[in-house]
């Protein structure tokens, strides 16, 4: 796909750009119907982002895409959880890493603040987040939210 494309795949919407302002820093934007299999496709496409972006990958940049599709499964798994529909992934990349965000129906805050235990199964899905994105966040929008967070690349 070129630089500033849109596609149908599989029921998926598709777009990739070059941002505007002359940054020319890649971003692909994913649609997605939030049925079954949602979270594996994410994740999929972030790894699929992160290879053509980063080139070859170093040791570290393969943990960088791994923290990448596990983080993703971590947005999708709190939409799901507080009863949401995630339907879309966007992926900007910077000069440090890569921003991902997932966008759901979801209108409550993302995670839950409360202290985790090892071996507790836990309402805790944004744990993994917190621990491993460099910084995150969420906005609220008309149809749900935003949730994000940045993964850096070596």
């Amino acid at each position: 796909m070129g630089d500033s494309g849109i596609g149908q795949t599989q029921g998926m919407e598709t777009q990739e750009r070059n941002r505007g302002t002359g940054t020319g820093r890649p971003s692909r934007r994913y649609v997605l119907d939030g049925g079954p299999g949602t979270a594996g496709t994410f994740r999929r496409l972030a790894a699929r982002a992160a290879a053509d972006w980063y080139g070859p990958l170093s040791p570290s940049a393969r943990t960088a895409v791994a923290d990448a599709q596990l983080l993703v499964t971590e947005l999708v798994v709190d939409a799901v959880r507080r009863g949401g529909v995630p339907y879309e992934l966007r992926l900007d990349r910077s000069p440090h890493g890569i921003r991902l965000q997932v966008s759901d129906t979801c209108s409550v805050a993302p995670g839950h603040a409360g202290r985790r235990r090892p071996g507790v199964p836990s309402r805790t899905t944004l744990h993994l987040v917190r621990r491993l994105a460099a910084v995150w966040g969420w906005v609220a929008h008309d149809h749900g939210r935003t949730v994000w967070c940045v993964v850096r690349f070596p």
